[in-house]
Order: C-alpha cells, then sequence, then structure tokens
C-alpha cells in the first residue's frame, strides 16, 4: 500500500504542470474590475449581505462628507461590547452563556432568563455513550481542528432529526454543539498528548454548576484547580471571540454552506476548517512564538534592540521571515481594537498574579513601538494597532493553556456566531449564495490524441 503522505517525483511533475498553469496575473483583476477576495483597492470588504447580529465600527463620516479613521467599536446586536462586559464584570458574574443568549435572541437575559438558560446549555453537556472512545481515543490526532472537525460530522449520525432546518431544531442542534464543544476540544487534546507524547491520560466529567470557561479549565487540568480571576479573564476572552462583525471568513462560510440547505454538523464543520487556517484562527499563536523568539534572540529590556529586532521583523530578517509583527494590524480595524482595549488591562491584571509583569510590560513596549516603525517602513496611512491576537496570546500563556488549543479554544467561542448567523440566514435568506467567478481562459480547439506529442 502506498504511503498517504508521499510525494513523488511525478506528483512534484504533475505539480509543477498545475503552477504554471493556473497563473492569473494580479493585473488582470484591476482590468476586468474584479474585487478580488471581495475587498475593494481600499481593503474595504465588498457588502454581500445584511445582519443584525453584530457591526464593526472603524470610520466615521464628518461633516464635510470626507470618511476617516476612527477608535474602533463591535456591537453585538446593537450593544456595545464595552458596555457589555462593563455590565457583567460589574456584577461579578460570568459573561459568555449571556451574550450567547444576546447574539441568538437579539434581547439580554434577565435573571430568570438567565439561569433557565445555563440549566439548558448544561443539560447538553455530555457526548452519547461510547463517543469519547469510539471518535476520540481510538483514532488520536496531532491536530485539534481536524479533530473536533470530524467529531462534529461524527455527531450526525447520533442525531435522530440531523437533516431538519426547521429553526426550532437547528437552535437544539446548536446548543449541543455550543456546550459540547469544550469537551471535544479538550478531549481531543488529551488524547493527543497521551497516544502521541506519552503522558498521562485523565478525563475529567464536566460539572454542571461551572460555566463554559470554568468547565474549560476543570477539564483541562488534571488537578482540576483554577482561581476565580483566571475563570473570569477565560470567561472574558470567550465573549470578545464570540462574534465579530459578520464578514470574517468562518461566518460567510458558514452563510455560503447554510444556503445550500445543508444540516447543522456540514455547516459547523466547514466553519471548522476556515477558521483552522492560518489567515483566520491561529495568530495568536504566531504572536506568543514571536515573542519567544524575541526574548531568545535580544536583550528585551534594551529599547533599542527592540525597535532594531523590530524592524528585522518587517524586513525578513527575524523570526519566521514572513515580513510580519504579529498581532499587529487588522482588516477594518485601524487606530485600535475594542477587543485589544479591553484584553491589555486584563493581561495586566493577570501577570500579576502570576508574577509576569516583565512580559506585560514588554507587550507594552512593543504596542507602542510597532505602530510608529510600521507607519515609518511601510508608508501606512490607515493606522496600525495592535489587534486581539495580541493580547489573547499572552492571556493564553499565563493561563497556561497549550497552543494545541489556542484556535480550538476560538472555536469553542465563535460557534456563538457561527448559530446565531446559520439561524440567521435560514430565516431571511431563500436562495443559494452562488458568487460570479469570471474565466479568462481563452477558448482553443480540442486536440486528438495522436497530434498531442509524446512528451
Amino acid at each position: 500500500m502506498r504511503s498517504f503522505s508521499e510525494i513523488t517525483p511525478y506528483l512534484q511533475e504533475l505539480a509543477d504542470l498545475s503552477t504554471s498553469n493556473n497563473r492569473i496575473e494580479p493585473l488582470m483583476y484591476k482590468q476586468h474590475h474584479v474585487k478580488r477576495g471581495l475587498r475593494d483597492v481600499d481593503g474595504n470588504g465588498v457588502v454581500t449581505g445584511l445582519t443584525e447580529i453584530s457591526r464593526i465600527c472603524s470610520k466615521k463620516t464628518l461633516a464635510s462628507g470626507e470618511t476617516v479613521p476612527c477608535h474602533g467599536e463591535l456591537y453585538y446586536r446593537g450593544i456595545n461590547i464595552r458596555d457589555l462586559v462593563a455590565g457583567f464584570q460589574a456584577e461579578g458574574r460570568f459573561g459568555f452563556e449571556e451574550a450567547v443568549y444576546l447574539l441568538l435572541f437579539s434581547e439580554l437575559p434577565n435573571e430568570g432568563q438567565l439561569a433557565r438558560f445555563r440549566e439548558e446549555l448544561a443539560s447538553y453537556r455530555s457526548l452519547p455513550p461510547s463517543f469519547v472512545r469510539d471518535m476520540i481515543l481510538k483514532a488520536p490526532g496531532k491536530d485539534m481542528m481536524n479533530i473536533l472537525s470530524r467529531c462534529v460530522l461524527a455527531l450526525y449520525a447520533y442525531d435522530e432529526n440531523p437533516d431538519d432546518i426547521a429553526v426550532a431544531n437547528v437552535l437544539r442542534q446548536s446548543l449541543q454543539l455550543l456546550a459540547t464543544f469544550p469537551l471535544l476540544a479538550v478531549y481531543s487534546y488529551h488524547s493527543y498528548q497521551h497516544y502521541h507524547c506519552d503522558k498521562s491520560l485523565f478525563i475529567h466529567l464536566p460539572k454542571p454548576e461551572y460555566s463554559t470557561a470554568e468547565n474549560l479549565l476543570h477539564l483541562l487540568r488534571e488537578d482540576s484547580a483554577f482561581t476565580p480571576l483566571e475563570a473570569r479573564i477565560l470567561d472574558l476572552a470567550m465573549v470578545l471571540h464570540a462574534e465579530h462583525g459578520g464578514g470574517n471568513n468562518s461566518t460567510f462560510t458558514t452563510h455560503v454552506v447554510t444556503s445550500s440547505g445543508t444540516d447543522t454538523y456540514s455547516s459547523v464543520a466547514a466553519a471548522l476548517g476556515s477558521l483552522k487556517g492560518p489567515r483566520h484562527g491561529g495568530a495568536n499563536i504566531k504572536v506568543v512564538q514571536m515573542f519567544d523568539d524575541m526574548k531568545a534572540s535580544i536583550n528585551t529590556q534594551d529599547e533599542g534592540q527592540v525597535k532594531d529586532y523590530l524592524v528585522r521583523l518587517l524586513d525578513k530578517e527575524a523570526f519566521d521571515r514572513a515580513g510580519l509583527i504579529y498581532g499587529m494590524g487588522h482588516a477594518v480595524y485601524s487606530l485600535s481594537d475594542p477587543r485589544a482595549d479591553v484584553l491589555m488591562q486584563c493581561a495586566k491584571d493577570l501577570s500579576v498574579e502570576k508574577g509576569r509583569e516583565e512580559d506585560f510590560a514588554l507587550y507594552e513596549r512593543v504596542a507602542k513601538l510597532a505602530p510608529e516603525i510600521i507607519a515609518e517602513k511601510r508608508r501606512m496611512y490607515k493606522g496600525v494597532s495592535a489587534n486581539v491576537d495580541f493580547y489573547s496570546g499572552l492571556i493564553y500563556r499565563m493561563l497556561e493553556l497549550p497552543y494545541e488549543l489556542f484556535t480550538p479554544i476560538f472555536a469553542v467561542s465563535r460557534i456563538a456566531g457561527w448559530s446565531a448567523h446559520r439561524i440567521e440566514e435560514i430565516q431571511n435568506a431563500g436562495k443559494i449564495i452562488r458568487p460570479a467567478y469570471l474565466s479568462v481562459k481563452q477558448n482553443r480547439d480540442y486536440i486528438p490524441m495522436a497530434a498531442r506529442g509524446t512528451e
């Protein structure tokens, strides 16, 4: 039997042929007035739909009619995310379940509604009999996102009514996935640690009285121990990752796949595949790795050396030589990312509890220096600031979360937004989303086999 992973000389030859015959010159997009990647020349997303779920504000229009960048704002169902966070923090409660309720139902729950909703989620926080053994432990993998996708598709077989896309049934499926995602992610990680890293295997059962964030830490840690601050900060990070404007890649994927009329499990698996991509869900891992390289390469107490390192990053002479300062800049935000603003203070508080003030000070230094250096080197006038990945990576590191779970935890949060958008698409669309691609290949004649040559 041939190896699944071997690239033979013949396959490489075919790959080279494909590469040489599939090149579309960048200039052609301009010639044909095609907005590559659904973005115009200024990087603004092309509007492809309407939503009530969330909104991003990164620009304002002056009295003169001129549009200028402003400090970023994010709204869930019309409510400023800063106000939502301030509200549940002031009252000393966890916010993720409240944010999920708001995103799904467009209303803030009262005390009784929130308690009942949390009980409903807790009732779904279990997996079918033998599912962990058969789907996770018997087929351990090295990538948690792939295992998560596989598990989601497998759950289709355990659903007695998987294809019904009536709102009540889709809502039931969404709540079940919301409740079980932490289990799937953490159990997959433990399986990987045991079978691929020779670590001891332990499987904790979730606690119904715990919030989503508390359960995640409880399931992950061998001793199940965590501090109130750790749980509160993870909960906050999950709130901030639960949804983002409707125009991101995985949410658009949710709309596209849902519009075909397919089942919930297929839709969520497609969104997971999108989120797994390093251009979407894995940036905070790169941030942490970049800082690790920085600390190993220079004296981070010397501001001059930090500046020089950042310049070398942009010049493709440091870290992964990609020419990027990870965690800086965003496709939409310019002056500030509201999620980063909120997480910055949390990172500071957690650094005190963990004795990591020196690390936080380095992040602050880079957050101050990087925009100036990027503006000078790249002549960018849009404005550049730290984004949510800049601080979430530091927070996850201080929470001792493994790299392998950074993106799955993003998925544990973002399935809230995916679910809301799937239900919105089902209720309001009616037509399949079918983008148009313009063919630029000229017609040509068919050549008989005998006339094609021998090479």
